[in-house]
């Protein structure tokens, strides 16, 4: 029988079929980070029973981070109880832990590619809805709550009932200053934020093959925005290149790549459901609203359909109806987030900007997603870059993604950000956020207002 990609990662992994219920499907890899395991860890204490396979748990530090003077005592005196929960409990349980200062830390789905732990075939679970990030590499992965946390870390495995499956196919070439960002928000904005409910969804086609490993993170990464349960893309030779060297990436490489080859989707094969898009129909997006499916190209203008939902985000967001969204000015640019914090996107900002200055008006945090990228952009220049243009590059941490950490915009205040939430109060209480790509943030950086990114390339 034809398999999709999904269905022969997800029918190897299960262990026991329920009649009329949900399968068991066993866990490869499981990220923790401090944010969602402290009741998890304190159910296992409470019935006096320990982790089941710490080897295969992962644990870093960064929702609840500074992303300045990181090496100081935190701050707010909750996260920092979070974070050093987090550092007992894993002391308590055997786990290898990536913590402040240890040179592998960051945000738990850039460290995890990065450092070669997520790989295809895998099975992959994290206490975060992001996790559907390393689906990029061919592997199953989703967001679990606190309660599932607790059970893959007392018995690696978690009760699942399994996905429906959809493919969205974006063929063609992308135009001028068109990123993996655009793609998303551009599908998000066309099947709404609901529209991958119930369903696992595997990206194909031409535009989604040319793209680099970093870029497919991207569009993975906000699959969860479309109310999917995860998003994967079947590996190739990028995946295979970029997995070859890494720290974890498999001893016997060769070997491993001959059997990730066989990590397609069979040519009968039947999805529940397709779409097909073209990508010379997408540009550069911002969203206007909140939520990720409020979002248009940037020479369109904010539709004025007769809704509620819309009247009320506008609202909010201080906008109106038909409004064009070039030269709204911004108070906060934010280059940053599991969604964009990989050495490719500072690259990308940093080619904006180099040479230029930012705009006085403005507020910029680029905040990268590990030490180690950290420690890249620095070797290449970029902090040197960014410095010149009157910006900074900060330490590593979720930050300005979502306010749980010193890092939060001000109410009633604008923020072009590289994230991927835009909700009520996502970045702070009252703050007003618009997505982009890490290039349109530039374009905000330096003009300070909502720019077309093309008229600067």
């Amino acid at each position: 029988m034809a398999k999709t990609l999904f269905d022969k990662v997800w029918d190897a992994h299960v262990v026991q079929s329920i009649a009329d219920g949900p399968q068991v499907v066993y866990i490869d890899k499981h990220f923790i980070h401090e944010v969602t395991t402290p009741q998890a860890f304190a159910g296992l204490d409470k019935r006096g029973i320990k982790v089941f396979r710490p080897k295969q748990t992962i644990a870093t530090a960064d929702h609840n981070v500074p992303t300045k003077d990181q090496l100081q005592p935190i701050r707010e005196m909750l996260s920092r109880k979070q974070v050093d929960t987090l550092i007992q409990n894993c002391a308590n349980h055997g786990i290898e832990l990536y913590g402040l200062g240890h040179p592998f830390q960051g945000i738990v789905h850039v460290i995890g590619p990065q450092l070669g732990i997520t790989q295809p075939g895998l099975t992959i679970v994290c206490g975060d809805s992001h996790t559907s990030t390393h689906g990029a590499f061919g592997a199953i992965a989703f967001g679990i709550g606190t309660s599932e946390v607790e059970q893959v870390l007392a018995t690696q495995c978690i009760l699942q009932t399994k996905p429906k499956k959809m493919r969205i196919n974006v063929e063609g070439t992308l135009g001028k200053g068109v990123t993996a960002k655009d793609i998303i928000l551009y599908i998000i904005s066309k099947i709404s934020t609901s529209g991958g409910t119930g369903y696992f969804v595997e990206y194909a086609g031409s535009a989604i093959r040319s793209l680099s490993m970093e870029a497919r993170m991207t569009i993975c990464n906000m699959s969860i925005e479309m109310g999917a349960r995860g998003g994967v893309i079947a590996p190739d030779d990028t995946t295979f290149e970029y997995l070859r060297g890494r720290e974890f990436a498999p001893q016997d490489f060769d070997a491993a790549v001959e059997k990730w080859k066989q990590l397609c989707t069979d040519a009968d094969a039947v999805f529940d459901l397709e779409y097909t898009f073209a990508a010379a129909d997408i540009e550069p997006m911002v969203t206007y609203g909140t939520n990720p499916a409020m979002g248009i190209g940037i020479s369109e203008a904010i539709p004025s359909a007769n809704d509620a939902g819309l009247e009320k985000a506008l609202a909010y967001m201080g906008f109106e109806k038909g409004d064009s969204l070039l030269g709204k000015p911004v108070d906060y640019v934010f280059l940053g987030s599991c969604t964009n914090s990989r050495m490719e996107d500072l690259r990308a900002f940093c080619d904006i900007v180099k040479g230029k200055q930012k705009a006085d008006n403005v507020t910029v945090w680029v905040v990268p997603g590990s030490k180690q990228v950290e420690q890249q952009a620095k070797a290449e220049g970029l902090d040197k870059i960014l410095a010149e243009a009157g910006m900074e590059l900060r330490e590593p941490g979720c930050s300005a993604c979502l306010g749980m950490n010193e890092d939060k915009i001000p109410a009633g205040k604008y923020c072009i950000s590289t994230s991927n939430r835009n909700f009520e109060g996502r970045q702070g209480p009252g703050a007003r956020t618009l997505l982009a790509s890490p290039i349109m943030a530039a374009a905000a950086a330096i003009t300070g207002k909502i720019s077309d990114v093309r008229e600067l390339i």
